[in-house]
C-alpha cells in the first residue's frame, strides 16, 4: 500500500518559519507579543465588518469566554445545536449551566430555526426564564440559516454565539460567518482550514468587548503592583510562537479555502454516476461553504462489501487518532450508531489507505447529556446513521480524489 490519505491535515506555507524565528530571536515566546498582535490584525481584516478579534489557546476556550461575556452562570440554560462536536456544549457545563439541544434542518444540516423558536417558547414556559445564549454551528463549514436565527434571537433579545470553528471563510449572503451574532468562534486546530498547531480566536463586536475577553483570558488580574484577583480568570491567551504559525498560514488561507471547494466540485464530478451516495452541497446561492470536510450520505439500502462484519471487531483507540487517551470500549455497539453499510465503507476505505470518518454523533444522544432537554426532528440522527466524511485537506490531490472514488466504487455491491 502506498501513502495514506488523511481526512484533513494542515499544510504549511513556508512563511511560518520566518515569524517563528523572529519570535525566538526577540525572545517573545510568551502568550503575548508581536505575532499575537499581527495575527489578530490579519484575522480582523479577514473577517471585516468592523469587528475585533482575540487570539486564544483553542476554539473551546473561545466558546467558554463568549458564554462568560454573555452572563451565563449556574442554573442558566443555553440553546446549542445538537449536531456538532462536544466543544460547542461542554463549555456550557463548565459554568454550571445546562445545554438545551436543538436539532437540525435537512438543507444545511444545522440548527433548525423552527425548532429553535419552539425551544425558546417552551423553556420560558417551563422555567420562567429565557435561555441565556444561542449557539448555532457551521457543521463541516456549511453556513446555518443565520438570517432566521438572528431574527428570532433579536425578537427574544437572546445573544447569539456563532460556532464557526469549522467555518473559517464560509459566507452567508456574502458575509463571513462569525460576524452576525454578538460573538463568533474560530478554531485553528491541526485539522482546520488554517492552523496554529492548536489555537482559536473569538470575534468580538467592539474594542470594549475585546478588552473584557482579554481580561478573562489572562487570569483576570486587577491593576495593582501585585496580583489582585476579584474575578475568576483563565490562561487562554495564544502564544507568540503559535501566532507566528498563524501569520504564515494567513498567507495561504484563501488558497486553502479554494482547494476545499475544488475538492467538492471534483467529488461531484467523479461521483455523478455512483448510485446510492449523495454529496452534501450548498443548498442555494445564499450559502458559500468552505467545505472544510466534504461529506456524503449513503442510501440505507446501499450494500457494501464486508457489511455483515461491520461491527464484529471493537475499535482500538479513536477512529482517525486522538490528541490524548480514549477509554477501551466494553462493546462494539451503542444505542445510536452509523449503519452497517457506512461502517463497512469506512473499514474498506481504511484498508485501502484512505481515512474517512462518521459524521458527528448528535449531542442529545451522548450519554453525558442524557438528562438535558432536546427539541428534535430526527434529522441529525438520520444523518449520523447514513453519513461519512471524505478526505478534503490541502494535501489531498486530484489523483488522490480519483483513487478515493475508485475505492468507493470497488467496495459497492
Amino acid at each position: 500500500m502506498g501513502k495514506r490519505i488523511y481526512l484533513c491535515l494542515a499544510h504549511m506555507s513556508g512563511a511560518e518559519q520566518g515569524f517563528i524565528q523572529e519570535a525566538f530571536d526577540t525572545n517573545w515566546v510568551v502568550p503575548l507579543g508581536p505575532n499575537v498582535n499581527g495575527f489578530e490584525d490579519d484575522l480582523k481584516r479577514f473577517v471585516g465588518q468592523d469587528r475585533e478579534v482575540v487570539a486564544l489557546s483553542s476554539g473551546t476556550a473561545a466558546v467558554h469566554l463568549a458564554l462568560i461575556a454573555c452572563g451565563v452562570g449556574p442554573g442558566d440554560e443555553v440553546l446549542v445545536q445538537s449536531f456538532t462536536f462536544c466543544a460547542s456544549s461542554h463549555p456550557v457545563t463548565y459554568l454550571g449551566a445546562r445545554p438545551v439541544f436543538v436539532d437540525s434542518e435537512k438543507e444545511s444540516w444545522n440548527m433548525d430555526p423552527d425548532l429553535l423558536e419552539e425551544a425558546i417558547s417552551d423553556r420560558m414556559a417551563k422555567t420562567g426564564r429565557k435561555p441565556k445564549a444561542i449557539i448555532p454551528v457551521a457543521l463541516y463549514g456549511m453556513p446555518y440559516q443565520i438570517d432566521r436565527i438572528m431574527e428570532i434571537a433579536d425578537r427574544y433579545e437572546i445573544p447569539v454565539i456563532e460556532d464557526a470553528a469549522e467555518g473559517f471563510g464560509s459566507r452567508y449572503d456574502g458575509r463571513v460567518l462569525g460576524t452576525f451574532g454578538r460573538y463568533g468562534v474560530l478554531s485553528f486546530n491541526g485539522n482546520k482550514m488554517i492552523t496554529t498547531s492548536g489555537g482559536g480566536a473569538l470575534i468580538c463586536p467592539d474594542a470594549a468587548a475585546k478588552n473584557e475577553i482579554m481580561f478573562y483570558a489572562t487570569q483576570a488580574r486587577e491593576s495593582y503592583p501585585y496580583y489582585q484577583h476579584e474575578r475568576i480568570g483563565y490562561n487562554y491567551r495564544m502564544s507568540n510562537i503559535c501566532a507566528g504559525i498563524g501569520r504564515g498560514q494567513m498567507t495561504v488561507a484563501d488558497g486553502h479555502i479554494a482547494h476545499h471547494r475544488h475538492m467538492c466540485a471534483l467529488y461531484r464530478e467523479l461521483m455523478k454516476d455512483v448510485d446510492g451516495i449523495t454529496l452534501h452541497e450548498n443548498p442555494s446561492e445564499r450559502y458559500d461553504s468552505n467545505y472544510w470536510l466534504n461529506t456524503v450520505t449513503l442510501d440505507p439500502d446501499l450494500r457494501v462489501k464486508g457489511q455483515e462484519n461491520a461491527y464484529r471487531n471493537a475499535v482500538r483507540g479513536a477512529v482517525g487518532g486522538a490528541a490524548g487517551v480514549t477509554h477501551a470500549a466494553d462493546t462494539t455497539h451503542t444505542d445510536c450508531e452509523p449503519g452497517t453499510n457506512v461502517e463497512a465503507l469506512r473499514l474498506g476505505l481504511d484498508a485501502l489507505g484512505i481515512e474517512s470518518r462518521p459524521l458527528w454523533k448528535p449531542m442529545h444522544r451522548q450519554p453525558v447529556y442524557a438528562d438535558c432537554p432536546a427539541y428534535l426532528s430526527g434529522v441529525s440522527e438520520s444523518l449520523f446513521r447514513t453519513g461519512l466524511c471524505l478526505p478534503s485537506g490541502p494535501c489531498v490531490t486530484d489523483e488522490d480524489a480519483r483513487y478515493i472514488v475508485d475505492g468507493i466504487r470497488s467496495l459497492l455491491l
